[in-house]
């Protein structure tokens, strides 16, 4: 797979497949633009080496009809004012009116395309729709990682139309990232699981104890697998369906010496709520009305003495609710325990990236993932559709 800067951009049209699937209010205003930031660094590249730039993305789920509410064009707007530069916005991605304005390009210039996802044939991988997106460029770059999971027509068929295809540098730190940490790391490699189900991440548990040295499971997935080595769980959320492979997992564990953590207290209150009463118990007196929503002090020690070797540590997934302030103490001290220990560290999955951001230390994080699904089908060992088809681009043979 090459890389952006490694193909001739000077004079050329170049379309830049980025992810601007952004928060937006009522009145229009991005309330996170942190999506956006994310791509300034391939998009400046582009622009320093005098490519006519378009940049290509969907946001929300308009199913292919065209909703106000899911216009890219305030994008447009704070993505001018982030990168220095105007942005053009064009209410359409595809089209002879597209084509002409593209055709008026010089070099230098940056437009943003309107959603993607207004056209059904975007979703549905069409190869009719891929070829006119292609037709507006010379070079496709594909930065958005976090949508490669899915194969779209503007992620996966249009390299079958443009001859040089190439990675973003948010895509290509994404692959290598994830390949430093889990394709030959420095050891002890330390995976963090957390969240809500055992269910939404049984590929990757089956995969990482392949993999990992030490395994620490939190969140309220944690009750499945507690529940499966006979302690009551109270009303905590546990998949009673889960309970045999939560069992399989802990056996493999110890066939392969990996040493796998789970709570040893929990911070636990009757109702899932701000204002309920919240108190420490032990795993081994967890009363049967109440609920586990966090990981409890002892388990705080435990986990952090667990990473305190680590040369490599992989984190996804909450270790409590941690959007209610009683239940947030587990999580937002295991990010301070990750971000000061030393080791190579990435965190992936959208809840895990804000909890390291309102603990304040982002900045001491090696790598933060862009992309939730992706990344999850990343440790999973699944072929991600977006990087196959750059791989397999005919520029690249």
């Amino acid at each position: 797979m090459k890389s952006i800067d490694q193909v001739d951009l000077e004079n050329k049209r170049v379309l830049i497949r980025v992810d601007f699937n952004v928060p937006i209010d009522d009145q229009g205003n991005i309330t996170d633009d942190t999506r956006i930031k994310a791509h300034l660094r391939t998009i400046s590249y582009a622009v320093g080496k005098g490519a006519r730039v378009m940049l290509a993305s969907h946001l929300g789920r308009p199913k292919g009809k065209r909703t106000e509410k899911d216009s890219l064009k305030p994008v447009a707007k704070r993505l001018s004012e982030l990168a220095g530069k105007e942005v053009a916005f064009l209410d359409d991605c595809v089209g002879e009116a597209v084509e002409k304005t593209v055709g008026a390009m010089k070099d230098g210039d940056v437009m943003l395309l309107e959603n993607l996802r207004f056209h059904i044939e975007e979703e549905k991988n069409d190869a009719g729709f891929a070829k006119e997106l292609a037709q507006l460029c010379d070079v496709y770059i594909d930065d958005a990682f976090a949508v490669s999971h899915r194969a779209a027509a503007s992620n996966t068929a249009i390299t079958d139309f443009v001859k040089v295809c190439a990675a973003g540098f948010l895509l290509k730190d994404e692959i290598e990232y994830f390949n430093k940490a889990m394709g030959n790391p420095e050891r002890p490699l330390v995976m963090i699981i957390g969240g809500a189900k055992v269910s939404d991440k049984i590929g990757v548990l089956e995969k990482v104890i392949e993999k990992v040295d030490v395994l620490i499971v939190g969140g309220a997935m944690a009750f499945t697998f507690l529940k499966a080595k006979g302690y009551e769980v109270g009303k905590s959320r546990c998949e009673e369906d889960m309970l045999d492979l939560a069992r399989d997992i802990m056996e493999k564990a110890k066939g392969r010496n990996v040493k796998l953590y789970l709570p040893i207290d929990s911070m636990i209150a009757q109702q899932p709520t701000a204002d309920s009463e919240a108190k420490v118990c032990t795993i081994e007196n967890m009363p049967k009305d109440w609920m586990g929503l966090d990981i409890g002090p002892a388990t705080i020690t435990l986990f952090s003495e667990a990473i305190r070797d680590a040369k490599t540590i992989v984190w996804n997934g909450p270790l409590g609710m941690f959007e209610l302030e009683p239940f947030s103490k587990g999580t937002f001290d295991l990010v301070h325990a990750v971000a000061n220990s030393g080791a190579l560290t990435i965190v992936g999955g959208g809840d895990t990236d804000t909890a390291v951001h309102q603990a304040g230390e982002s900045s001491k994080i090696s790598y933060i993932s862009t992309g939730g699904g992706a990344f999850l089908e990343l440790l999973e060992g699944k072929v991600l559709p977006g990087v196959a088809a750059l791989e397999a681009c005919g520029g690249n043979t």
